[in-house]
C-alpha cells in the first residue's frame, strides 16, 4: 500500500499527512483499516495503482468530513461510499477515444456456451455430488453450494477443520472420477 502510508506518516510531504497529528484517531483508523479498505478499492478498479490513487481520494475526503462524521463505528461504510461515490465520477469523466478506420474490428470472443450443455453439465454435477456419501456430500454443499468457509462447515457439522478439509478433498477426487462429469472429445 503504497499512496496510503503518506497520508498517515509523520513527517510525510502530503498536505493531509502534515495535519495528520490533529486527528489521531484518524490516523490509527487508517493503520488498522487500511488494507481492507484497499482491498475494497481494488475490487473497483483494474489496476492497483488506481485503486491506491482511489483510496488516497476517499479517506482525503474523509480526513475533510472526520469532524463531522458523527459515528465513528460507521467509519468504513462511510469511507466506502466515498470510494464508490469517486470512482462514480471518475468514469462518469473518462474521456472515450473514437477513431475512424476503414474496417470494424470484429472482437475475437469464444463461442457462447449452448445454455443446454451448460444445464446439461450442472444436471451431471448434481447427480455426482448425490453419489457421494452423505457426509462428504453435505460438506460439499456447505463448502461450494452454500459457499461456507472451512471453519464455518465444521461448526455446522459439529466436526474439526481437519475432517472438512480432508472429507472434501476424497469428494472432489471422486468427482474428478466421475466419468459422466469427464470432458468430451
Amino acid at each position: 500500500m503504497t499512496a496510503t502510508p503518506g497520508l498517515v506518516c509523520a513527517g510525510a510531504s502530503t498536505p493531509a499527512a502534515a495535519h495528520a497529528s490533529i486527528y489521531p484517531s484518524f490516523t490509527s483508523y487508517v493503520r488498522a483499516r487500511g488494507p481492507v479498505l484497499l482491498r475494497t478499492a481494488r475490487s473497483l478498479t483494474a489496476n492497483p495503482s488506481d485503486a491506491e490513487d482511489l483510496l488516497q481520494t476517499a479517506l482525503t475526503k474523509t480526513y475533510v468530513a472526520w469532524e463531522r462524521i458523527e459515528d465513528h463505528r460507521a467509519l468504513d461504510g462511510y469511507v466506502r461510499r466515498a470510494l464508490i461515490n469517486t470512482r462514480t465520477s471518475q468514469w462518469r469523466k473518462r474521456r472515450v477515444d473514437e477513431y475512424v478506420c476503414e474496417e470494424l474490428p470484429e472482437p475475437h470472443l469464444p463461442p457462447a456456451a449452448d445454455p443446454a450443455e451448460q444445464q446439461a453439465l450442472r444436471d451431471a454435477m448434481w447427480r455426482a455430488v448425490l453419489k457421494l456419501p452423505a457426509r462428504q456430500r453435505a460438506m460439499v454443499v456447505l463448502r461450494y453450494y452454500e459457499d461456507l468457509s472451512e471453519a464455518q462447515t465444521a461448526e455446522v457439522l459439529g466436526v474439526s477443520v481437519g475432517t472438512v478439509k480432508s472429507a472434501v478433498s476424497r469428494a472432489l477426487g471422486k468427482l474428478r472420477e466421475d466419468p459422466e462429469l469427464a470432458p468430451a472429445p
